[in-house]
Parts: structure tokens; sequence; C-alpha cells
């Protein structure tokens, strides 16, 4: 009985995901982006259930995979694409009438290249302690939030940044940047641990100040501090 409570978590995972794209396809973008925040707690509990209960199988991890293109790929794609569509049809009609109404529908680039990134995470040995390219998750809460932040970051509340971003975004996916993983070995302060602290510290204090508007600003924060400590090792390297 326990080898199936991984899978029904994961399966779980997928069942948010669905949610969040039927609810934004409603135009509920907010609540669209809470049913991310779900899937990702499914995301997490799935792995930590089968590693606790010492149970794993060839179909969990491609099940895993197969759910996570759903939750962190597909759905944010949706809200991010119902969000720019609005703010696109709020532009100089002349907009409207040229190849650039086109323009929204580059974003499922986004479920594309997120499909591609889990597919190579499945096979790369190299990512067990760190990542390569940005995670999924990680993309999937910064465009899925950009509703909530747009609000109060004036960046955040144009058209053509937020483009900019979900592209840049989803090429970063399936990049060589090497990323740091939250996922603690041990909890001794020293190495990447300590980068790992200022992470989730930058992250909990961005939350108090901006509550669900944080999650575009942290994981900007996110990229900048991996690119930043990585640059600093192989400078240290040469």
């Amino acid at each position: 009985m326990k080898k199936h409570i991984p899978n029904t978590l994961t399966c779980l995972n997928l069942v948010c995901g669905c949610i969040s794209i039927m609810t934004s396809l409603r135009g509920n973008l907010e609540p669209a982006a809470l049913w991310i925040i779900a899937a990702a707690i499914f995301d997490f509990m799935d792995g930590f259930a089968a590693r606790l209960l010492k149970v794993s199988s060839p179909v969990g991890k491609e099940l895993d995979s197969l759910s996570d293109i759903v939750s962190f790929g597909v759905a944010p794609a949706m809200i991010i694409f119902v969000w720019l569509s609005r703010c696109f049809y709020e532009m100089p009609s002349i907009f409207h009438e040229s190849i650039l109404r086109w323009l929204p529908y580059t974003l499922f680039i986004i479920p594309s290249l997120s499909a591609v990134r889990l597919a190579r995470f499945n096979m790369d040995e190299r990512q067990h302690t760190n990542f390569i390219g940005l995670p999924t998750p990680a993309n999937a809460l910064f465009l899925a939030f950009v509703p909530y932040a747009a609000e109060r970051v004036p960046f955040l509340n144009n058209f053509w940044v937020v483009w900019v971003f979900a592209i840049v975004f989803a090429l970063l996916l399936v990049s060589n940047i090497h990323m740091i993983s939250l996922k603690f070995k041990s909890f001794e302060f020293k190495d990447e641990n300590i980068v790992r602290y200022i992470i989730l510290f930058l992250g909990i204090l961005l939350f108090i100040i901006f509550r669900w508007s944080s999650f575009p600003i942290t994981i900007l924060c996110y990229l900048l501090i991996c690119l930043i400590y990585h640059a600093i090792i192989k400078f240290q390297n040469i």
C-alpha cells in the first residue's frame, strides 16, 4: 500500500495544475497562481514521502515529470498568456492589426522548453545536488505571480518587460547555467549551505514585505545570487 502514496501525491500535483489552468481560463489569475503553490507543495511531498518510505520506481519518476510539465509548464504559461493578452489589447489598435497580434502565442515556448528541461533532468546524472538550467518550479512561480506583483512592482506592470522576461526565463530552462538547489544534505553553515540560507532568508523577508507579490522578486534574486556565486567559484578556479 505504501508504495502508492508517493504516486498519489504526484497525481495531486497534476490535479492542482489542471485546476490552475481551468481557473486562469476563467480569468481568475490570482487563484490560479495559488493552485500552482499547492502543486509545488505536493511536488515536494511526493519526493519526501518516497525517501521516507524508501519506495521508488521508474514509473514514479516519469509520472513526476509528466505532472510537472502540466503544473510548472502549461499552468504558468496559461496565466501569463491570459494576463499579457489583456495588456496587449489595452495597447493602441495599430498593434492589434499587425503581425504583433500573434506575440502572446510565443509564450507557449514555456511548456515546450519545460518539457525539454524535465526530460534532460531525468537523464542527467550531474543534477543530483544542484541544477543545470533554471528549475521549472522557479520559472513557474515567477510567471504565475506576475499578476500579483504588477500591482506593487511598477516595472512588472508592462507588457514588453514581462514578455521579454518570460522568453528569457524559458531559454534559461534549457541553458547550461549552474543553479543552486535548496535541498540540504546537512544544516551546517558552510560552503553552498551559506548561499542556501541567504536565499531562504531573503525569500522569507520579501514574503513578509510583499506577500504573494514577492515570488517574482525572489526568483530574480535567486537567479542573480546563483550567477554571482558561480562566477566567483569559476574565478577562483582560474
